[in-house]
C-alpha cells in the first residue's frame, strides 16, 4: 500500500479537469484486472454499472475539490473504478457534514454500580 503513496501524492497535485458531468472510466480494464472466473468478472462489472449510476445521480452534491482528489485516488496506477470513487466521495462528504455540525456536548460519565460483598461464612 505504501509504495503506491508517491504517485496518489504526485496524482494529487497534478490539476485534474474535473468537470460537472462523471468522468468516463475504463471499468473493463478494472475488471479484467480483478481476473479470476467469469463470475467475479461479471459481479465487478454489475457493481460497477450500479456505481455509475449512482454517481450520475449524486455526483452535483459532491464538492469540486472532493471530485478531483477522489478522481485522483480512484485512478491511480492506470486503473479506475467507480466503487472506489464514489466510496472517496462519500467519505469526503461525511468528514466535510461531520466539521460542519456543532459539537456534541460530553457525555455524563458513568460510574460502575456498586458491588456488594457478600459474606458466606458458615
Amino acid at each position: 500500500m505504501l509504495l503506491h503513496l508517491p504517485i496518489a501524492i504526485l496524482t494529487t497535485l497534478a490539476p485534474i479537469p474535473v468537470s460537472d458531468a462523471v468522468p468516463k472510466l475504463d471499468i473493463a480494464k478494472e475488471c479484467r484486472f480483478e481476473g479470476g472466473s467469469t463470475t467475479i468478472v461479471d459481479r465487478c462489472s454489475r457493481d460497477e454499472a450500479a456505481a455509475l449510476q449512482q454517481l450520475k445521480a449524486e455526483w452535483p452534491q459532491f464538492a469540486d475539490p472532493d471530485r478531483r482528489s477522489c478522481f485522483s485516488e480512484a485512478t491511480v496506477a492506470g486503473f479506475a473504478s467507480y466503487v472506489e470513487l464514489i466510496i472517496c466521495l462519500e467519505m469526503a462528504r461525511d468528514v466535510s457534514n461531520d466539521k460542519t455540525k456543532p459539537p456534541r456536548p460530553p457525555r455524563a460519565q458513568s460510574r460502575p454500580p456498586e458491588m456488594s460483598v457478600v459474606d458466606k461464612r458458615d
